[in-house]
């Protein structure tokens, strides 16, 4: 009866959202919303979801518990330099502009992350970087682009002082660097991806999904990217044969798209 709940209730916020929770490790998403709707005080998935089709403030808690906010700049900062010591210099090759996709972007520290060192080749005004995330309320975070200290601590000194207003214990992201960024909603399960990237970031996020959508979203970022361009992922989510979509691991969490 649990198991059957559960699929109705998927089925439903299918029916209101769009965003398909089948798709995501069962036993993970489960785990989460059930401690979500305990702590609430209800006592299954159906009081769960009528209580959300009433409370407009539960239905937004319930978008974030599900799609996992957890963002800093700079995450893994050895990931960071070796985009920018190996990685660039490459795609830079006979370019004067790059589009790039932070996919997934939360909060808005990564596609922010990804300015600051991409301007370090180019100016702001030939930096493209579309930015994505499914969840509303951390899309409006990142597009205020104020954060506190924590989300700051692996961020050097110098790029502090460079690329950020201090106001009293928050950081403000410069105008320069927002205007390099566009933030969107889009749900990587259900909506149709751009082309024409150089490169594509999405890290830290697929561990969550089913490995048959997995391998969906991989075949797209592929056919999303230029030949030659490049697809960044967390440090959980190594490809294995990358070759079946028509990439190659050029650096550990790289992989560039093979010319078709």
């Amino acid at each position: 009866m649990a198991d059957q709940e559960y699929l109705q209730f998927i089925e439903k916020v299918k029916r209101k959202t769009g965003i398909d929770l089948s798709q995501y490790k069962e036993t993970q998403m489960k785990r989460r919303l059930v401690s979500l709707y305990e702590k609430k005080g209800f006592k299954s998935f159906q009081e769960f979801f009528l209580a959300m089709e009433r409370d407009e403030d539960l239905f937004r808690q319930f978008l974030d518990r599900m799609t996992i906010n957890v963002s800093e700049f700079f995450r893994n900062i050895q990931r960071w330099k070796v985009l920018e010591e190996s990685i660039l210099p490459g795609l830079m090759e006979k370019k004067k502009s790059l589009k790039i996709w932070s996919a997934a972007c939360s909060t808005g520290e990564e596609p922010y992350t990804i300015a600051i060192i991409v301007s370090k080749y180019l100016p702001f005004s030939n930096v493209h970087i579309l930015a994505t995330d499914i969840d509303e309320n951390a899309l409006q975070i990142a597009k205020a682009g104020v954060y506190s200290e924590r989300s700051l601590q692996e961020v050097p000194l110098d790029i502090k002082k460079s690329f950020f207003h201090k106001h009293g214990e928050q950081y403000m992201v410069k105008d320069e660097i927002k205007r390099a960024v566009t933030f969107k909603k889009h749900n990587l399960l259900a909506d149709t991806y751009e082309t024409g990237f150089d490169l594509i970031v999405c890290r830290n996020v697929l561990i969550y999904f089913t490995e048959a959508a997995k391998k969906e979203i991989y075949q797209k970022f592929s056919k999303s990217l230029n030949d030659h361009g490049v697809l960044f992922v967390g440090s959980t989510e190594q490809i294995f044969n990358p070759e079946h979509y028509q990439l190659r691991p050029i650096e550990t969490f790289f992989y560039q798209k093979i010319h078709s």
